[in-house]
């Protein structure tokens, strides 16, 4: 059997494993893996560097399906690759307790890079991915931390707005290390993509400034020779448009959208077994011929993997100090005395949490090596840059602050993708309202379960004469409402440092940080309070008079001050006053710890200057919420408190005539 003829038989093995998967299943996309088939099976066997036996490596190249749709093609590639993916993996497809799900699932099986279901995430992820792969060479080597990151992507990934703004910072800062397949099959779900998509992609990417480059999807030597090229150009990203027809291979279904998000049926399916000259009494069928080819290359990739290993370990002991430095990198580094160093680092006096904030964001870049970040655009407002710490830049990648542009979306991904690399504790930041942009990034970086990090500022309608188009009120609500995200609205210097501080520990899950614009009114602690109740969610602020409280009124935020108010004006009552910088952690806490500190008979008052969905859950006891129920307006902060009905006086009238 020539060479060509074994690609073409492992093409074709690929292709009917995806198709079965779908059609056991009776659910799933074979039409993208069947036309892109070709194309992985040069990828895999001759360029993708990577080691199955030991799936984090840090220097191997990364593989991401952003037409995660298609997801039978990379859990076949990892199946006959050699990673902990068996054939009773791919026969469950899309079952419940399934390692492989619908979508690519990060975490579920090795070698999944990222979670790739929202069409255009996995290309963002990739240009994250490849800035950090640069950052890392920039700080450690070249040699050693050389890589690249692949990508299938398709029509519905470059439709998305998502991927324009990776594509075009991708282009800026001159990633030569991303090479992309296009698969350009024509087709989407609605029918063929002349209905909406008549752009020239490829004049559009070569204006973002990629190197464009063509192959048909099966003809091997213009596959090859078309990566080779892309590892050639070292300045320009690539797009590698793969023209492909959708169901390759099915003599009936290829080149229709009905192949694109449905079981081929058993006719068909066995008739595309007879169209391949496929063994059609057999089922997850591997020929020897591709198991060997595949053994064969998971030799080679073994023997580079040593190699490497052995050139890593030289270099270890003639730098000692750079390979503590990358322990500190891989190992997510952390000085035991965190919390005390952040909480000397911020001011005594009251501030916008954003100036507090930015004091603790300078310790921490003079703490933790590989902490790094930027804004979308907004770093002077956000008060998030790095002082002293280079930016990153086309061809300087060996800076600590980074610009997003105004892309909060493609920011979001990136995000994501530098996280899930490896190696770096990463923040992006923008204005509260702008999270909106964000909220499909986030939810991913919570179903992923990665700590990313993200620094929201000018929090509430206190952002004043912008008026409500930059007046966030549901967003506390709905970022809060993503299961594993964890949010902190801290009210003064300290809360500001121990939410950092938190930030930085959890390893789980975003964490949002939500700040001020305006300075937040000093208000004074109970002397037994400790910095550390902080991290449990919730604390008493002010002691009530007496063995039992009339009364709680709690807040977060700039709203703790304004509860610490009205609490002076209740002085017939006996008060509680609490504040809640974040009610993901305080929920978390033991039912002993919340029911002291809320007693289940005593009513509660919650104050927050924005709407109040989700108190309701949190409180069971006699309740009143004192928030938002419409936009803000323009006008400056203290009128829109005085209007709005966040004072002092305005909040303890409320609470009498509630009572």
């Amino acid at each position: 059997m020539t060479d060509t003829e074994l690609k073409k038989l492992t093409a074709n093995t690929i292709r009917i494993l995806a198709a079965e998967g779908v059609q056991k299943a009776n659910s799933g996309h074979p039409g993208m893996p069947m036309g892109m088939a070709d194309v992985a099976t040069i990828l895999w066997t001759e360029f993708l560097n990577h080691n199955p036996d030991d799936p984090q490596w840090i220097s191997r190249d990364r593989f991401v399906l952003s037409a995660g749709h298609g997801s039978m093609l990379i859990y076949s590639l990892l199946h006959l690759s050699g990673y902990d993916c068996s054939i009773d993996d791919l026969k469950s497809f899309r079952q419940w307790g399934s390692r492989t799900a619908g979508h690519p699932e990060y975490g579920h099986l090795p070698g999944v890079e990222t979670t790739t279901g929202p069409l255009g995430q996995g290309f963002g992820n990739g240009v994250g991915m490849a800035i950090a792969s640069k950052m890392f060479s920039a700080r450690f080597g070249d040699k050693l931390f050389d890589n690249y990151i692949y990508a299938i992507c398709g029509d519905g990934d470059l439709m998305e707005g998502v991927s324009s703004e990776a594509a075009s910072i991708a282009g800026h800062l001159k990633l030569g290390n991303i090479i992309y397949f296009y698969d350009d099959n024509g087709i989407t779900i609605e029918g063929h993509t002349d209905l909406t998509f008549s752009e020239d992609v490829g004049k559009r990417f070569e204006s973002y400034g990629w190197q464009v480059l063509r192959a048909d999807a099966y003809n091997h030597d213009e596959i090859r020779k078309a990566i080779l090229s892309a590892q050639n150009e070292k300045e320009k990203p690539t797009l590698i448009i793969t023209k492909s027809v959708i169901g390759f291979g099915s003599p009936n279904k290829f080149n229709t959208h009905e192949v694109h998000g449905s079981p081929l049926g058993k006719d068909e399916l066995l008739a595309t077994k007879k169209n391949l000259n496929w063994p059609v009494d057999k089922e997850f069928y591997v020929p020897d011929e591709v198991a060997k080819l595949f053994a064969s290359r998971k030799s080679e990739l073994k023997k580079n993997y040593n190699e490497w290993n052995d050139e890593f370990n030289k270099w270890k002991k003639s730098d000692p100090d750079k390979a503590e430095l990358f322990n500190k990198y891989i190992n997510q580094y952390l000085p035991d005395n965190l919390e005390d160093e952040l909480l000397a680092a911020v001011p005594k006096e009251p501030n916008a949490t954003r100036t507090l904030s930015s004091k603790v964001i300078q310790k921490i870049a003079q703490l933790v090596p590989n902490f790094i970040g930027g804004s979308a655009d907004l770093a002077p407002s956000t008060n998030t840059m790095m002082n002293g710490f280079a930016s990153v830049a086309p061809g300087k990648f060996e800076g600590r602050n980074f610009h997003f542009g105004i892309r909060e979306h493609g920011m979001g991904a990136i995000l994501n993708g530098i996280t899930l690399y490896g190696g770096f504790k990463a923040f992006g930041a923008t204005f509260f309202v702008f999270s909106d942009y964000m909220r499909p990034t986030i939810r991913l970086a919570a179903i992923m379960q990665i700590p990313v990090i993200y620094v929201f500022t000018h929090d509430s309608i206190f952002v004043g004469e912008d008026g409500p188009t930059h007046q966030p009120v549901e967003h506390l609500a709905a970022l809060r409402s993503i299961p594993n995200s964890t949010v902190f609205r801290p009210a003064d210097g300290i809360e500001t440092a121990m939410a950092w501080a938190f930030a930085l520990r959890h390893k789980d899950g975003p964490v949002s940080l939500i700040l001020s614009r305006q300075k937040i009114e000093e208000y004074e602690r109970d002397n037994n309070f400790k910095p550390s109740d902080v991290l449990k969610g919730a604390y008493i602020v002010s002691k009530e008079n007496g063995n039992k409280p009339d009364l709680i009124i709690a807040a977060s935020g700039s709203e703790v001050p304004v509860a610490a108010d009205a609490k002076k004006l209740l002085a017939d009552l006996s008060v509680r006053v609490v504040s809640i910088p974040s009610r993901e952690v305080f929920n978390k806490q033991s039912s002993d710890y919340k029911d002291n500190l809320f007693p289940p008979d005593v009513p509660v008052v919650v104050i927050e200057a924005a709407t109040m969905t989700g108190w309701g859950d949190t409180f069971r006891q006699k309740l009143l919420c004192i928030g938002m129920e419409s936009f803000g307006a323009s006008g400056p902060y203290k009128t829109l408190a005085e209007k709005f009905g966040f004072t002092g006086s305005q909040v303890a009238d409320k609470i009498k005539k509630w009572l």
